[in-house]
């Protein structure tokens, strides 16, 4: 029997990357999971995800910055299924902009897609997981919310943000019996960063920064988000969950 088994999980940005490796694992485990994303990929992301387990997979269209489009994604749900247990809120942009080199206009539609979109994922998902009892939210952060570094400045920032939503939804939420963790990936490889990855002294710059020597999967932050979403962290929630190979150990 699946970890996730019957349990119905909407995860945003989905179509690719720790996103998409999250719904192969929650699938895997049992769960009904509404991938949603910009791109509609629903048919050949259907086609390449195994349903063997008893799990199934759909796809929605979400902009996560779009406030009538998570309305529609939550009504869609509650059709299809009459309740959500799990919400994933991946959906996220990346820059590697320093202080001059971003404008305004980028520092809001950074802050937009990863804080606001998570903010109005949990405003949405909370109406269904209020007639469930229960529930789990996931939110993907990042390890550039708990360490500096020179670039990113946008980015950084609004991961911070999404760190302080989580712990704030989580006490909030607590009485409800719907819990808020935050995962915090290190140096993980995605279609994001593969093409910066590609340069040979960049690659063995990250790995030299982790103690487990070498960067990590989309798997790896899949198998966290299936114990966070499961029953067996049932008393976990508030929690920041590195999956970084050792990298802020230091």
């Amino acid at each position: 029997m699946g970890r996730l088994k019957e349990k119905v999980a909407l995860v945003t940005g989905g179509a690719s990357g720790i996103g998409l490796g999250i719904c192969e694992a929650f699938v895997r485990e049992g769960a009904h999971v509404i991938l949603t994303d910009i791109i509609k990929t629903g048919p050949g992301h259907k086609a390449k995800i195994n349903c063997q387990s008893g799990g199934s997979i759909s796809y929605q269209d979400l902009d996560v910055t779009n406030e009538g489009q998570w309305g529609k994604v939550i009504s869609y749900t509650r059709r299809k299924f009459g309740q959500l247990d799990i919400l994933v809120n991946n959906a996220g942009i990346a820059s590697r902009r320093g202080l001059q080199e971003g404008s305004v206009d980028d520092w809001i539609t950074t802050f937009d897609v990863n804080a606001k979109g998570a903010y109005l994922g949990i405003k949405y998902a909370v109406q269904l997981m209020e007639k469930v009892g229960k529930g789990s939210i996931v939110n993907i952060s990042s390890i550039s919310a708990l360490i500096g570094g020179g670039g990113s400045v946008d980015y950084r920032a609004s991961k911070g943000a999404t760190r302080l939503l989580t712990k704030s939804m989580a006490l909030i939420l607590a009485s409800q019996n719907i819990r808020v963790n935050g995962i915090y990936p290190g140096d993980i490889i995605t279609p994001l960063n593969e093409e910066y990855l590609k340069d040979q002294n960049v690659l063995n710059d990250r790995i030299s920064l982790v103690p487990l020597g070498r960067l990590g999967t989309k798997e790896d932050v899949a198998q966290l988000a299936i114990f966070l979403a499961s029953d067996e962290a049932s008393y976990i929630t508030g929690a920041e969950m590195v999956v970084d190979g050792g990298r802020t150990a230091y």
